[in-house]
């Protein structure tokens, strides 16, 4: 199973304020274990809201809105996909994580959607083949690089 596990923003992230020496030393090393453990399929921290966009949709028309946008924690600071056997062991791993801001934080974690999740049709398939032909499938067993994770017994 894949999960998403989402660091949430503060008003530091969103001010742009960039994590310290020793929290990169501290994330390096977990991710390290992560990573060594085949758990750890990718994760990235994100820029400000302020340097993106948001893409809103209502019936065929889009309208963009740029940043920043005002409810910070509702807001994503980074991520991890992580290949765990449960819920449970993505707990266990992020409990693990050190504190990504200062003060309080939360890291959310969501279960991802696998094709055969949606069971069997025309529509399926057609995901199911772009997702052999791209080199960044997302495709079980294959990170968003389209490098399959370390191996890990299960």
């Amino acid at each position: 199973m894949r999960f998403m596990a989402i660091v949430k923003a503060t008003k530091d992230s969103e001010a742009g304020k960039m994590p310290s020496e020793e929290l990169l030393s501290a994330m390096a090393k977990f991710n390290e274990e992560m990573v060594k453990a085949g758990v750890m399929l990718d994760g990235n921290g994100l820029q400000p809201s302020s340097r993106g966009a948001r893409v809103r949709f209502s019936g065929d028309k889009r309208t963009v809105i740029d940043g920043p946008f005002a409810e910070t924690k509702e807001l994503v600071a980074g991520y991890w996909i992580l290949q765990c056997k449960s819920l449970a062991e993505a707990i266990e791993w992020i409990k693990r994580c050190p504190n990504p801001h200062e003060g309080e934080s939360d890291i959310e974690i969501r279960q991802i959607f696998e094709l055969g999740d949606f069971g069997t049709s025309k529509a399926i398939e057609h995901h199911r083949r772009l997702g052999e032909r791209s080199p960044r499938s997302t495709s079980p067993g294959v990170t968003r690089t389209g490098v399959p994770p370390m191996n890990r017994a299960d």
